[in-house]
């Protein structure tokens, strides 16, 4: 099949295959063998089944048993084999019939199924998101499903007042009305034990429960204090990630609009808190509503230190921040509006001015309660301060992250990073496939959870190297990167065959990346885009060599044909988010 571009540049120098070139092509094979071994091992080849005991729970409930496959479709985008991507297909589609089968006795929400209309009862989005994350990166490889349209239309409505039969958002107050929400919708009372828990369950010599529990009495236990789920919670700005998929599979303003208005809502709510979010919106849409007036209020919120069952020790699980910057992200991608990351960046600054002299050290507050600030720590409040660099590349947001090794090597201080790193996965790989080796458990001894360190799907440095983008892991958040590539010959996502790219410098108009062509028998084509959905528009692209050409058309894409073994160094001008986002691929456009 005949390339749907006609090349803008020609690469013909040959160059010498740098190492971090071939330890990529490695990775990338290793984890496709790896993955492919834990697939046969871990599920059902017909039904896509994952083989243990399914549970509902925040134990180790359906969302951890979705994870089994982390990853797995950013390895395909990144340029793993095509297998991976019908492996988790089936994983997938297993998934949802093996949880929508799966039915509780005595947790009421889940009684008829722990699935219904393919998506979870009801539970929070520290959970869902964790369940949806590769499916949520799946458009990045086949955005033209049938089926993943028909979902994300579905459970889109489910979040923008559009499907009455799962209430979960109110427009006039831009609330989610809990933090446990989902295709049944709100759950408008205390939460108990039970409801986080799941059914009751032989532990002791059949089980080893993440959290360390030896009795089911201690995994209720674990969740006694996790009761005040009613009213709006921050986390719930994961919802938005759906409105944001169906906008980018159809196109339809109707899902942009939503996700901006709860977006800005909170936005709003953090700025009348003092530039601090709350964690804590009321059924009235006031701060601490549903929390006695307290904005720090909420289970998973500012003040929110439980009991652990097993120590009678304290635990600080403020989970309310910790991903919620993940939606001023999605706001940022829609509307190009720097004002989203103020935001955030904001509410770094207003905590972390709280700071006070401990011993003759700066200590840094992390909780906020009835008496105050507390949880002071010797290093600043950070949630989410590599994203604040990576969308905004100004010089005052990389000095909160000095030190971090790949920043480091970014701005050419740490030439050795790239292979490093690439050594680092590739034995992280090993050392799970050692265990995997080593596992003897039967099927009816494992929980759904019990896998998860163990799936060799590690993609975090290709993301960051390959893409120049922050690795999204288990946080279901969007794919930010610098650039993306897709196969012409073959018409799918990702670099073809033998290709290796290294993005090696960046800043905010810039971004510089090296392109090697291992094979030196055929030659090659790639297709460049501006961002992992074609959000950055790029300007004009100047090879090593002196050569340098504007991109035509709308400036999303360009095409590059390798010679057999032949590799150069480009640098690209861009504009970042400045057009809207689409998972449509950039010959279809």
């Amino acid at each position: 099949m005949a390339a749907p571009y006609k090349p803008l540049l020609d690469l013909d120098t040959a160059v010498a295959p740098p190492r971090w070139a071939l330890l990529e092509r490695h990775l990338l094979h290793t984890q496709a063998q790896a993955c492919r071994d834990f697939f046969a091992k871990y599920f059902d080849p017909c039904s896509g089944h994952l083989l243990c005991v399914p549970r509902w729970g925040g134990d180790d409930g359906p969302d951890d048993a979705a994870e089994n496959q982390l990853n797995w479709t950013m390895l395909h985008a990144l340029g793993g084999p095509a297998d991976i991507l019908d492996m988790f297909r089936v994983g997938f589609e297993g998934h949802i019939d093996q949880y929508t089968k799966a039915r509780t006795i005595d947790v009421p929400m889940a009684r008829d199924g722990m699935y219904y209309k393919e998506f979870p009862v009801s539970l929070d989005w520290f959970h869902h998101g964790e369940g949806l994350s590769s499916y949520l990166l799946y458009g990045l490889s086949d955005p033209y499903d049938a089926n993943y349209e028909r979902r994300f239309r579905r459970w889109a409505s489910m979040y923008d007042g559009t499907d009455e039969s799962a209430p979960n958002y109110d427009p006039k107050h831009r609330i989610i009305r809990s933090m446990f929400n989902g295709s049944r919708g709100p759950l408008m009372r205390k939460a108990t034990g039970l409801d986080w828990a799941g059914d009751p369950i032989e532990i002791e010599g059949r089980f080893g429960p993440g959290h360390g529990e030896r009795t089911f009495g201690e995994m209720l236990a674990h969740f006694e204090q996790y009761t005040d789920v009613v009213g709006d919670c921050p986390l719930n700005l994961e919802a938005t990630h759906l409105g944001l998929v169906a906008y980018m599979i159809t196109g339809e303003e109707q899902y942009r609009n939503w996700v901006i208005d709860y977006v800005d809502a909170w936005m709003q709510r953090t700025d009348e808190n003092g530039g601090i979010i709350p964690s804590n919106i009321g059924l009235d849409g006031t701060i601490g509503g549903a929390a006695n007036g307290n904005w720090w209020g909420g289970c998973y919120g500012w003040g929110f230190t439980v009991t652990v069952p097993q120590t009678g020790e304290k635990a600080n699980r403020p989970a309310c921040y910790s991903r919620a910057h993940y939606g001023f992200g999605h706001g940022l991608l829609l509307t190009g509006d720097t004002s989203y990351v103020d935001t955030w960046r904001g509410v770094l600054d207003k905590v972390n001015e709280n700071a006070r002299e401990e011993g003759g050290q700066t200590v840094y507050p992390h909780m906020h309660g009835a008496d105050g600030w507390y949880d002071f720590r010797p290093h600043p409040f950070s949630p989410g301060v590599h994203d604040v660099w990576y969308w905004s590349q100004r010089d005052s947001d990389r000095q909160r992250i000095a030190g971090d090794k790949w920043v480091q090597f970014l701005e050419g201080d740490n030439p050795l990073y790239p292979e490093a790193e690439l050594d680092r996965s590739l034995a992280q790989v090993r050392d799970r496939m050692s265990r995997m080796a080593a596992d003897d458990t039967a099927p009816d001894t494992r929980l759904s959870d019990d896998m998860n360190s163990i799936n060799p799907a590690v993609t975090e440095s290709l993301v960051r190297l390959m893409l120049g983008g922050i690795p999204v892991g288990r946080s279901a958040h969007t794919l930010h990167c610098r650039l993306r590539y897709f196969d012409p010959e073959t018409r799918r996502a990702g670099l073809p065959p033998d290709v290796a790219a290294l993005v090696d410098a960046m800043s905010d108009d810039e971004v510089r990346v090296q392109l090697i062509n291992l094979d030196p028998i055929r030659e090659r084509h790639v297709v460049i885009q501006g961002g992992a959905y074609g959000e950055h528009r790029m300007g004009s692209v100047a090879v090593e060599d002196g050569v340098k050409v504007d991109v035509p058309g709308d400036g999303s894409a360009f095409t590059v044909r390798l010679a057999p073994g032949a590799g150069s160094r480009l640098t690209i001008s861009q504009k970042r988010f400045s057009r809207q986002p689409t998972f449509t691929f950039p010959w279809d456009r």
